[in-house]
């Protein structure tokens, strides 16, 4: 016990440590040291979740594994798991990605033109972000670790899509039966963007959504 308190006493007190503010500038990191490595790391991580939505929608969830992803983001599978433990924590992020990605999609799409808007709107179901939402669904009816926070972020996606076209359409939900014909495009686009995952179905889509957009816009008008 003397040996410690010894060792104790021959240390610097704590009072008498020099605190953050007395220190140099130069013994302090500056924000300019800071940035560089935090800008890689964001990088990084945004290189990941990409390369995730981009595996999910070419191999499904079964392929996608943390080293396929690593590998098509071109880092290492330490650095991979630095930023996503776990697979789950990788593909929950990219859950969570995949929902904001798709949410800008639909605030960027024309407002000059419901023809347009209709066909906007059906193009996001037959993109990638549709492909890779689409695996994490499939994913998550298996996937316990994924199906509460897919379902909670396709309801509020849905949520938001739903609303974004109200605007986009320049609908008026007050008068009866607006509501459901919005709905209605929303869900023909998404049948529809399950339809071009096993064939090309472009030539009927364009028939299909030129239709939808004369009832869209005799139902709106």
């Amino acid at each position: 016990m003397a040996a410690v308190t010894a060792h104790r006493q021959d240390g610097p007190a704590p009072s008498d440590r020099p605190s953050a503010s007395d220190r140099s500038p130069s013994d302090r990191p500056s924000a300019s040291d800071r940035s560089p490595k935090q800008d890689r790391s964001r990088a990084t991580r945004q290189r990941l979740l990409e390369a995730a939505v981009a595996c999910l929608a070419a191999y499904g969830w079964a392929g996608s594994t943390v080293a396929v992803v690593a590998e098509r983001a071109g880092v290492s599978r330490g650095a991979a798991q630095h930023h996503f433990p776990t697979r789950e924590d990788l593909f929950t992020a990219a859950v969570e990605y995949v929902a904001e990605e798709r949410s800008q999609a639909l605030r960027a799409l024309p407002t000059d033109d419901r023809a347009q808007t209709v066909a906007a709107l059906v193009g996001l179901f037959t993109g990638p972000l549709f492909r890779a939402a689409l695996q994490l669904w499939v994913a998550a009816s298996n996937e316990e670790q994924l199906r509460d926070r897919v379902t909670e972020l396709e309801a509020r996606v849905g949520r938001e899509s739903h609303r974004i076209a109200v605007e986009l359409l320049g609908a008026d939900e007050s008068r009866p039966g607006v509501r459901e014909t919005v709905q209605g495009l929303l869900d023909m686009a998404r049948g529809l963007g399950l339809a071009t995952l096993l064939t090309d179905d472009t030539a009927r889509r364009d028939r299909v959504v030129a239709q939808w957009a004369r009832l869209i816009d005799e139902a709106l008008a």
